[in-house]
This record gives structure tokens, C-alpha cells and sequence, in this order.
């Protein structure tokens, strides 16, 4: 009753009163007017730092994949419709294999090598003293250049290089690593994980700390084995730890541009040919620089289908959890 009777006379001071409404609502429409223009002004830097450099650059992409175009007058760029996209998948065209299946095959191979060593020794590190050491010690491959690590390996990987004396010492016969078709992609695929597995050990030690400990002191009471505690316990509570490395590492890979042309240029042949060094080739070799934009367009396609689905797993199985 006594908020109803309030509520009337409230109600009648308005009606008495309008002018005087209008004008608290009106200063309150300006006080919120001069936090958005603040909140532009603050945001400006930033949206014109996109605008330059994400915004321009992917129009005039856009452009050029409809267009034929040899770089440098712009008054030359004649359109051609979809016509560098019906090229690129046309009968003989050699974008969609080996191009990109290599580059399919090439992320695929990166992240089941880096999956794996990452869990392995991630879950021995958490076993050991000085985990910050070993930690630094794995991370090193990624603070290190690409050029260096790929230069390092591919002498490696020569057959006077320490990998085959490694299996002339066991044994085993020399192996063209980088120089033989059916083993360079697999040989790039080997350094690609080894130089990831730094960043991914550090997401999932991080993960094996949130593992609470009454779990397995629980296993342990119950009598299970480190195999099953594995299985059963660390490996189920580490899913969105392995699902987070599983987008970045594919992401990555499919990306992948400086080691392979640091190591084998593409070759032999075609063998380690990417969708990424093939748009640098278009580009700057052979100067149709419409053919390499339709293909930027079509690798970000694959990039964005393979990101929704990794993304749609990673929220399913982190419901599930």
C-alpha cells in the first residue's frame, strides 16, 4: 500500500513537473553521448592501426583475386571476375594436389608429433625438480629464428649430417632425408613439431597443475596403476589444455611458410610445396599476384571451416567435461 501510494505521487510530480524530466533525461542522453565520443577517441588509434593494416590490405585483396594484375602500376589491374579461382582448381592445376594436400598433411603431421611430445614430457616435467628449468630448456626452439633452426637441421639431415650418423652407428643405411620426395615432407613435418613443442609443453604443464591432487591420491588409495591414472584421470582433465594446442598447432601449420622454404624451397619437385610458399611463388616469382590473392582467399576459407569446427569441438567437449 505504501509503495503504491508513493509511486502515485511520484507519478504526479512528473505530471506537475514534465519540463523538469525531460531535462534530467536530456542530460543524462549528453553525459552518455560524451563517454561514447571519449571511448571513440580512446578506441581511434587502434581502429585506424586496423584499418590501415587489416582492413585496406584485405579489400585490395579481394580486389586483386578478381583481377589480373603484374604489380607495381596500379592503373593495369584489369578484372577478370572468378576466373583466378576456376584456375586454380582447373583439370591439371596443381593448387588443390599436391599444393594442398601437402599443406593439409604438412599441419595434420605437426600436430599428432607435437600432441604427443608435449603430453609426454609435459607429464614427466611435472614429475621432476627444477621445473622452471626444464621448462625454459624446451621453450628455447621457439625464441629461437626460423632460419636458424631450419638451417641447423637441414645439416643434420645431410648424409654426412648427425642424423644419418646415428643410424650408420646403429646400423642402418644413409638416408636422403630432404633430397628423396617420399621423406622431405615427413623430415619438415619432424622439425616443424620439435620447434612447437616448446609453447605447447608450457599450455599443458599449466594444465596438469590445475589437476587436483585428491584425485590421485584417491587412484592411488583404489590401487591404480601409473597407466591407468594416466588414462583414466590426466589425460581427461587435460582436454581443453590438448583441444587449445590441438587449434594453435593446426592453425600454424597450415600457415606455414619460412622453414620450408629455409629447408627445401618446395622441392624436390613438388614434394613440400605449401599453400603459402605456392602464394609467395605467384607473387614475386612468377608476378600474377591475382592468382596468389585467390589462393589467400581459399587457404583463409580452409583456415576459418577448420577454426569453427575446432572451436565447435573445444565447446562441446568442454561442456562435456
Amino acid at each position: 500500500m505504501v509503495n503504491a501510494t508513493l509511486t502515485a505521487e511520484a507519478a504526479e510530480r512528473a505530471a506537475r513537473h514534465p519540463s523538469a524530466v525531460g531535462v534530467r533525461g536530456s542530460g543524462r542522453d549528453r553525459h552518455r553521448r560524451r563517454q561514447a565520443v571519449v571511448a571513440y577517441l580512446f578506441l581511434a588509434p587502434t581502429l585506424l592501426f586496423y584499418a590501415v593494416f587489416l582492413a585496406l590490405p584485405l579489400g585490395f585483396a579481394l580486389l586483386l583475386s578478381m583481377s589480373r594484375w603484374a604489380g607495381f602500376d596500379l592503373g593495369d589491374i584489369d578484372p577478370v571476375g572468378p576466373d583466378n579461382f576456376a584456375r586454380l582448381f582447373a583439370d591439371g592445376a596443381t593448387f588443390l594436389t599436391p599444393v594442398l594436400t601437402n599443406t593439409l598433411l604438412f599441419a595434420l603431421g605437426t600436430v599428432a608429433l607435437a600432441l604427443a611430445g608435449s603430453v609426454l614430457v609435459a607429464t614427466c616435467i611435472d614429475k621432476l625438480r627444477f621445473q622452471g628449468l626444464w621448462r625454459t630448456l624446451y621453450f628455447l626452439p621457439i625464441v629461437t629464428t626460423v632460419v636458424a633452426v631450419g638451417n641447423v637441421w637441414k645439416y643434420m639431415y645431410e648424409p654426412g649430417g648427425l642424423v644419418n650418423g646415428v643410424l650408420n652407428a646403429l646400423g642402418l643405411g644413409s638416408v636422403a632425408f630432404l633430397q628423396d620426395p617420399d621423406t622431405a615432407l615427413p623430415a619438415v613435418v619432424v622439425v616443424q613439431a620439435w620447434a612447437s613443442v616448446g609453447s605447447a609443453i608450457l599450455v599443458l604443464t599449466a594444465g596438469l597443475k590445475s589437476v587436483p591432487q585428491s584425485y590421485y591420491e584417491a587412484a592411488a588409495l583404489d590401487g591404480a596403476g601409473p597407466v591407468t591414472v594416466f588414462w583414466r584421470i590426466t589425460l581427461p582433465l587435460l582436454r581443453p589444455s590438448l583441444l587449445f594446442v590441438c587449434i594453435t598447432q593446426f592453425l600454424t601449420g597450415l600457415q606455414s611458410f619460412a622453414l620450408i622454404i629455409v629447408m627445401t624451397k618446395g622441392g624436390p619437385g613438388d614434394a613440400t610445396d605449401v599453400a603459402a610458399l605456392e602464394m609467395y611463388r605467384q607473387a614475386f616469382s612468377y608476378g600474377d599476384w591475382g592468382t596468389a590473392s585467390a589462393a589467400a582467399f581459399v587457404l583463409f576459407a580452409v583456415v576459418l571451416a577448420v577454426t569453427l569446427v575446432q572451436l565447435w569441438l573445444f565447446r562441446r567437449k568442454g561442456e562435456d567435461a
